[in-house]
């Protein structure tokens, strides 16, 4: 007798009609549609996320019995499971768009449940790719079992988070995006608390989905959403590069990579793209590029506090953190988004153990009535709490200009767990800048010319006293943070466990 014959065969014949229930999604009209408007469905998000043939689902037969409902809901709109990416295990949900408009069911909040806890069991990351409603009203127990909003909350700083935003995503479905380390948007997606017609019904606000939620809202303003991405692949490309600058969890380190350009070198093109002079502007992002190893540099939230520049790269092959100024915007002085945003990433970077490299050149914290009631000033102390209990190897570098509390959250202050702390030959430093500074203290022509003097000879004195460890060729800059990298190698290799935070984030 053979596995098809006999009793087995009507057990089997069972199994495989529910199994194909489970993968017809929402029906071959509501697939198509979804595939015309330019995006992939939810099945072929899963299968272009992951190493080709390694996706594993989980949960497939939840919302099977709907199939004899007036609302079937294959898979109960959520497909979820685990596989590999880059060779490395991660699990992912992806919410079903052609199933109920994606919206969460009983047992797809259950299986959201259950892929934090697998990734809290296991230690690998968890990636939610979204384009749905929210909590459907039918629910039975929304609010009465723990939640996946619970279990994002415990993982923070455990594993790496991502979210990809890739359509319409409202209520309960949006909330992963706040919770989740790096979230992703298409040009075509929005994110909102509540979508245009309950907020209509609730405010009377006449808004549609792009003006509620869209990229121009929550990549550029809000800071909800960190990089744009033009459509679902490229954001699924960007999740897998994401994660491969970090370890599977907060008990191991990031892996090393070898390439063509993992070894010393000088900055010979550096001199033509930073001008001496601290009033002269240039880009920041330039400079990164020619830092770091070719093609590796990353840039996070580049549109929002764009003052600041956040960015992975890897130095030597190793995966780095890049906090900078960008003298390019307000001549880099930092205002309240650009804080926040290098906060956060500082705490990502401290919790899965990516050195922080510091490029100072700025003139301190954002000035001006705006500025006060955005809030700079506790947005600046919330920076500075976060660079300063990085348990990271911390390497600073003043390349200009840096001045009072601007100076601070970059990591200038010496003897503040620095591996290294260096400076170029030119750069200008005080407690505010000689020209204003000296205005509003009514100084006479004498004491203007002594405050700007000391302060042009900045380098060389702060480097008497030890503020600083070494002066250097701005042309040597890969290679002293190489050098300073082989300094901390003792604590880039050894055995790590998850850090713990202390004190209130101000």
């Amino acid at each position: 007798m053979t596995a098809d014959t006999g009793r087995w065969k009507e057990i089997l014949d069972e199994f495989e009609r529910r199994r194909a229930f489970s993968r017809q999604m929402g029906g071959a009209t509501r697939v198509e549609r979804q595939r015309d408007s330019g995006k992939l469905d939810a099945r072929q998000r899963i299968e272009a996320f992951f190493d080709a043939g390694s996706f594993v689902e989980i949960g497939a037969l939840a919302g099977v019995s709907s199939e004899v409902t007036d609302a079937p809901a294959p898979a109960d709109g959520l497909i979820a499971g685990f596989g590999l990416v880059e060779g490395r295990p991660v699990l992912a949900g992806a919410e079903d768009f052609t199933v109920l408009g994606g919206s969460i069911g009983d047992r797809g909040a259950d299986k959201r449940y259950r892929l934090t806890q697998l990734a809290a069991q296991e230690r690998v990351p968890l990636v939610f790719m979204l384009e749905g409603a929210g909590h459907r009203l039918t629910n039975e127990h929304a609010g009465r079992r723990p939640n996946d909003l619970q279990g994002l909350a415990g993982l923070s700083g455990l594993v790496p988070i991502v979210c990809l935003v890739l359509g319409a995503s409202a209520g309960h479905s949006a909330l992963a995006a706040p919770l989740s380390d790096f979230v992703v948007m298409t040009r075509d997606s929005s994110l909102f608390a509540a979508g245009p017609p309950i907020v209509k019904a609730a405010v009377g606000e006449d808004v549609t989905k792009e003006q509620l939620g869209g990229p121009q809202v929550h990549v550029v303003q809000s800071g909800v959403a960190h990089n744009l991405v033009e459509g679902n692949r490229e954001a699924i490309a960007l999740a897998r590069r994401y994660l491969s600058y970090f370890p599977l969890n907060a008990w191991e380190r990031p892996r090393r990579s070898e390439g063509a350009d993992t070894d010393f070198r000088r900055l010979d093109g550096i001199l033509d793209l930073i001008d001496p002079d601290p009033r002269v502007a240039f880009r920041m992002a330039s400079v990164l590029a020619l830092l770091a190893d070719e093609g590796t540099l990353l840039e996070i939230q580049p549109r929002h506090g764009a003052a600041v520049i956040t960015a992975l790269a890897r130095l030597g092959g190793r995966s780095v953190a890049i906090v900078a100024n960008d003298p390019g915007v307000n001549a880099g002085a930092v205002d309240a988004a650009a804080a926040d945003k290098a906060a956060r990433f500082m705490d990502v970077a401290n919790a899965f153990h990516l050195p922080v490299v510091f490029l100072a050149d700025n003139p301190g914290v954002m000035a001006g009535t705006a500025a006060e009631k955005s809030g700079a000033l506790r947005h600046a102390a919330r920076m500075f709490v976060a660079q300063h209990r990085l348990c990271v190897p911390k390497l600073h570098v003043t390349l200009r200009k840096a001045f009072g509390f601007g100076s601070s959250i970059m990591a200038m202050n010496p003897f503040d767990g620095q591996t290294l702390s260096l400076a170029f030959p030119a750069v200008t430093l005080g407690s505010m800048p000689a020209a204003s500074g000296a205005t509003a203290a009514k100084l006479g022509d004498a004491a203007r010319a002594r405050v700007a003097a000391e302060q042009a000879g900045g380098a060389f004195a702060a480097a008497d006293r030890l503020a600083y460890d070494d002066v250097i060729d701005p042309r040597d800059l890969r290679n002293a943070l190489l050098q300073g990298l082989t300094l901390a190698e003792e604590r880039l290799t050894g055995e790590v466990r998850p850090t713990l935070v202390r004190a209130i984030a101000p």
